[in-house]
């Protein structure tokens, strides 16, 4: 990655993602890791810029207190991270393509070759045990690659070390939310009698992809949800081609995100006349997120 590369604009400067190895490698030592491998595409991005839309197949950043970072991954996928990070060419590793959906072996049989071959066979290994896209299989292959190396849960190391954002993180945050806001503007709009779910939601993506002036949007790691009447009674219903009835209550939630920074709102709306119980239920809402935010504020001063 370069800052003046004319192929991919990196969203963070080459301090932002030092200081983040160096908050990351303190948590380590701190933690008695010499090694930890993240498979959360989230921190993978965060730690180096790696960005490409390719965590469905086995995919790490390594980090090792004494070394640059590793990209080890799927071959095909190695140039995204030639083009989105700074990592040394030659700490950017695919392995074999015949690896993928094969009937015995897996691709971390050859990261856990790698880590032999970097020296580091009986290291203090940290992993993300509980992140979406380390299988039980791909835990499996590495401990038994490395019998030597004490491998234990990372315990969300790189996570904890993402909670406090930076100035730069907080510019995203807030474009974010301008275009959630103008993504949820726009489905309130189109919400009408008659109109398909469907039609509303197609304006939902349309307006998270344009974004705002001089921000454009990102895809989100949570599609668009709509609830309309009885639907309602849950929270995670996506859409139909039922149309919006006259006399109903519309349930919408979204995020907008910005450099993979997501802001999320949710909104509930009432077409024709709300029910007593339904405006009983909105003055409690108003009046619990207004104490929230109170004590949010209160806190924070």
């Amino acid at each position: 990655m370069s800052e003046d590369n004319p192929v991919y604009t990196p969203p963070f400067s080459r301090a932002e993602y030092s200081r983040r190895l160096v908050e990351t490698k303190k948590r380590m030592a701190d933690a008695g890791f010499d090694l930890i491998i993240c498979q959360d595409p989230a921190n993978m991005s965060w730690l180096t810029g790696f960005d490409g839309w390719s965590f469905y197949t086995p995919q790490v950043v390594l980090v090792h207190l004494d070394e640059e970072p590793i990209w080890f991954g799927r071959a095909q996928d190695a140039k995204a991270a030639h083009i989105t990070t700074d990592i040394p060419p030659n700490n950017i590793v695919g392995y074999s393509e015949k690896l993928i959906h094969h009937a015995t072996g897996h691709p971390y049989d050859e990261l856990a070759d790698l880590i032999k071959h970097r020296g580091w066979s009986s290291a203090r290994i940290g992993v993300e045990l509980d992140a979406h896209y380390y299988t039980a299989r791909a835990h499996a292959h590495l401990v038994k690659g490395v019998p030597d190396a004490k491998v234990s849960d990372s315990e969300q190391l790189v996570n904890w070390a993402r909670l406090v954002k930076s100035d730069a993180e907080l510019v995203y945050m807030r474009e974010a939310g301008a275009i959630c806001t103008a993504a949820m503007n726009r489905a309130i709009e189109k919400v009408a009698p008659g109109v398909a779910q469907y039609e509303v939601i197609a304006e939902v993506y349309r307006a998270q992809v344009l974004g705002v002036e001089g921000a454009y949007g990102d895809y989100t790691g949570l599609c668009p949800l709509i609830q309309v009447g009885e639907g309602t009674s849950t929270p995670h219903l996506t859409w139909s081609d039922q149309p919006i009835p006259r006399e109903t209550l519309v349930m919408l939630e979204m995020a907008g995100a910005r450099h993979h920074y997501h802001a999320p709102l949710t909104r509930t709306l009432y077409l024709g006349s709300p029910p007593s119980e339904v405006t009983a239920l909105t003055r409690t809402i108003i009046e619990g997120v207004d104490a929230a935010l109170d004590m949010a504020l209160a806190e924070s001063t």
